[in-house]
């Protein structure tokens, strides 16, 4: 069996996820970047971008809406802005923020600090889409 290291995920609104994966790949601002036990440690400014894990056979994902991941030998700490399992995406709800902030990219060409909110909000929400329809194909 291969060695395993804790993954906690953490946002301002409750503890995400606690549980031990052989390997995890996030997304930091300068790239991804992959952890297995042992690793030196290290901390990341995350960007928004998608969390995989894997335990066994199986791969899971979620979303991250930025923060902080901090690595020591025996556990990896995301304090994520926002996070989302793959498998409790609302799918719907996603789609529709991806359409407002799509629209208000469309409305704010001229201005600059609502068009850089509205991308974004684009980006969280595409990223929402892309591990939700991941967790359809588990």
């Amino acid at each position: 069996m291969a060695k395993e290291i804790l993954l906690e995920v953490v946002t301002p609104d409750k503890l995400l996820l606690s549980k031990e994966v052989e390997v995890l790949v996030a997304t930091s601002v300068d790239g991804e970047f992959g952890v297995l036990a042992g690793h030196v440690p290290f901390l990341a400014s995350l960007a928004v971008g998608e969390l995989r894990f894997k335990t066994g056979n199986e791969t899971e994902y979620a979303a991250i809406a930025g923060g902080f991941c901090e690595v020591t030998g025996e556990k990896v700490t995301i304090l994520a802005e926002a996070a989302e399992l793959a498998r409790e995406i609302d799918v719907d709800r996603a789609q529709r923020a991806r359409e407002r902030a799509e629209q208000r990219i469309q409305k704010a060409a001229t201005e600059q600090l609502e068009y850089v909110r509205a991308e974004a909000a684009l980006q969280r929400a595409m990223l929402r889409l892309k591990v939700a329809d991941r967790a359809a194909v588990i």
